[in-house]
């Protein structure tokens, strides 16, 4: 299945795409709405709620206003250096544990929504991602049961502000500035994709131009292995997203450097999932 979550008349939607790709869904307004994407997440998607969406009207993504498939996530778990060559790129050794850090529900911004460059900055880097998002809570998840906790999968933006993540050997400040975390447009449950996302071509285009090109095969550590490792210490819980990892061809690691700026337009496409696409604003 393939979910829209959107806003219509300022209220919110939720569709489902029918066969043949059209959408059909409702909004908060109507009698049958049946929550929105994080409630039949949290609701292992009942059969009853999927019923009502497709008895819905036909929505245009073109005609509503894209929002954030999970909007306010429990976690936003992300994974550096997960690409050997981007790995290589920083400066880095290959880890042999995932680099794991934080980023919070207030950067996230949907599809179509502007990036935005701040104020003390002119370094904003992009970096194309794999998202997961967690569905049936689980501590300590054997790696071999880890894909029956996914919800689905999405695409992330992990916008990152250069000279303030890398000011300090922690990164938190520069992955958090507000609006730099771009997330969607919408959710793919993992019938419809391969085990673990795996073997997935990702390509991130700036105005056009291939800058980061792979296939998601290449992660160092993959979705398994991630939900494993993650849950040994924490318990993931349905709505968490995990970022996994971006690959070479950072703006940032180019010769010459390469950041965005205001009136850019970033794409990410993953093969199966869709397009995520923003353009770059100013903070005002």
């Amino acid at each position: 299945m393939r979910f829209l979550a959107f806003e219509a008349d300022g209220r919110k939607g939720l569709a489902v795409a029918m066969e043949g790709g059209a959408y059909h869904g409702l909004t908060e307004a109507d009698t049958a709405w049946p929550g929105d994407l994080e409630t039949l997440i949290a609701g292992g998607f009942p059969a009853s709620a999927i019923a009502a969406l497709r008895s819905g009207r036909a929505v245009d993504p073109a005609m509503v206003t894209v929002a954030l498939p999970v909007r306010r996530p429990g976690k936003i778990l992300c994974v550096g250096l997960n690409y050997a060559a981007h790995a290589q790129e920083s400066g880095h050794e290959i880890p042999k544990v995932p680099t794991v850090f934080g980023r919070f529900a207030t950067g996230l911004i949907a599809s179509g929504a502007g990036l935005v460059r701040p104020r003390v900055s002119d370094l904003l880097d992009y970096e194309a991602e794999l998202a997961v998002v967690i569905g049936k809570a689980g501590r300590d998840i054997a790696k071999e049961h880890a894909l029956e906790h996914v919800a689905g999968y999405t695409i992330f933006n992990d916008g990152s502000v250069r000279d303030w993540q890398l000011a300090t050997p922690q990164w938190t400040v520069g992955k958090n500035f507000d609006g730099t975390g771009a997330l969607g447009p919408v959710l793919v449950t993992p019938d419809e994709l391969p085990p673990g996302a795996s073997g997935l071509h990702l390509q991130l285009r700036l105005n056009g131009q291939v800058l980061q090109d792979t296939k998601t095969d290449d992660l160092i550590f993959g979705v398994a292995d991630l939900i494993a490792f993650l849950s040994t210490a924490m318990t993931l819980e349905p709505g968490d997203i995990i970022a996994t990892g971006t690959p070479s061809g950072v703006g940032g690691a180019r010769k010459p450097q390469v950041w965005m700026k205001p009136g850019d337009v970033c794409e990410v496409e993953i093969e199966g999932i869709g397009i995520l696409s923003n353009p770059v604003v100013q903070q005002e």
